[in-house]
């Protein structure tokens, strides 16, 4: 088959540049693409912002063509050209779904979750192969019935003719610069040669675990998402609780178990502080003094507060200590979109070369999430914290890509 993608929720090319291997760009702002992977379609739109920061990064780095900037749920998915692999990384929302009135139109997921727009490319388009990306509270959410969405999710798959292998994998166990945990899926037609040399084995067949090293836990669960006549079904009557952190599913049969990462050497923050001191031209800008230091010290502090609920409840809200400043031998801590600034979750490190408490710069952030230098200078600074906030380590997909590569080209 040929290696073509089709890349949703695309941010900055997390994807691209990771399956490309992308490291620079040339003398245009035009990214080097050293891989195999043709991107045939790709879709980004924030309906937050008018400024579309994102899409702009994206078609400077790769070109206008065949890159959308329409509001998915709007997109005509008969006119996505056909594609070999769907990638993207969606967000953790609500699966629950609902009948229709009209029961002969089946079963309605609820409006606006994204989930349900990757669903009906898979209708339409019915491409071999699905790589996704989540946060690894996926696994077990809702909060009210643990399990339910990644379920409703597995038996969407299986009725279009899917099967799925997941694993979470904590990037900074794996010689990469950040502890970041997210739940990588791997669907795949079950027609394929791949699916049909696959077996219900996490040690045989999980491909997340041939190239992230584990030691699987002793206990070992099944389910069989046959017993659930359709999604609907498992909306309302799921219960047999949170999935675990890798596993696979084949023929609506998964089995599934947590793991404990074979741990590789540390990529440190400390060696990307080193590697972007040559390009960061100035940090006067980033250092931290005075008053907001010390909000800084204090929202990192341990916290016992008494607050009151609406209804009057009184209780305690508690927080732990969180390192300050930040450890430099080890991985980053996982970044979030308020990255650099005045936030109990901004990395504040001390800056032995000019003695001074500073904030990440934007040139490190992309560093931590294994972007090429400066790949999102398109944009203010602002809006460069919070895409490197909201995108993935690159570096796990690229890890990933020729095994991917193989699976495709022998089919």
């Amino acid at each position: 088959m040929e290696l073509t993608v089709a890349e949703l929720f695309a941010g900055v090319g997390g994807f691209r540049v990771g399956l490309n291997k992308i490291k620079e760009v040339d003398e245009n702002g035009k990214a080097i693409e050293n891989g195999f992977w043709k991107f045939v379609w790709a879709n980004q739109f924030e309906p937050s912002t008018k400024i579309q920061h994102a899409y702009d990064c994206y078609i400077k780095r790769f070109g206008v063509e065949h890159h959308s900037n329409e509001d998915i749920n709007k997109v005509n998915k008969t006119e996505i050209p056909d594609h070999t692999l769907l990638v993207g990384g969606f967000p953790c929302q609500d699966y629950s779904v609902a009948r229709s009135l009209n029961s002969e139109q089946g079963i309605e997921g609820k409006k606006g979750v994204l989930f349900w727009d990757i669903r009906d490319i898979l209708i339409e388009k019915a491409p071999p192969f699905v790589l996704l990306e989540n946060v690894d509270r996926l696994l077990k959410s809702p909060s009210t019935k643990r399990g339910r969405d990644f379920a409703i999710m597995l038996k969407t798959f299986d009725e279009l003719g899917y099967d799925v292998q997941w694993r979470v994998i904590n990037a900074g166990d794996y010689s990469m610069p950040q502890k970041r945990r997210r739940v990588f899926i791997f669907a795949y037609k079950k027609n394929t040669k791949f699916a049909n040399s696959t077996k219900l084995n996490l040690s045989l067949s999980n491909i997340f675990n041939f190239e992230f090293k584990v030691t699987l836990k002793d206990k070992t669960r099944s389910i069989d998402l046959s017993e659930y006549n359709d999604v609907f079904d498992i909306s309302n009557n799921f219960k047999e609780g949170k999935f675990l952190d890798t596993g696979i599913m084949k023929d609506g049969k998964a089995i599934f178990s947590d793991v404990e990462a074979i741990v590789e050497e540390k990529y440190t923050l400390e060696e990307i502080i080193r590697k972007a001191k040559n390009i960061n031209n100035s940090l006067n800008n980033y250092i931290v003094k005075d008053d907001k230091l010390e909000k800084l010290k204090y929202l990192k502090g341990s916290k016992r507060i008494e607050r009151v609920a609406k209804n009057g409840h009184s209780y305690i809200y508690s927080e732990g200590t969180m390192a300050f400043p930040e450890k430099l031998d080890e991985p980053a801590r996982t970044m979030l979109t308020s990255e650099g600034t005045v936030n109990r979750s901004s990395h504040i490190i001390y800056d032995t070369e000019i003695k001074e408490y500073r904030v990440l710069t934007p040139i490190e952030c992309e560093l931590i999430q294994m972007f090429p230098i400066n790949w999102t200078n398109t944009m203010t600074e602002k809006r460069r914290y919070f895409m490197m906030g909201n995108a993935l380590v690159t570096g796990i997909i690229s890890r990933l890509e020729s095994r991917l590569r193989k699976i495709v080209e022998n089919e």
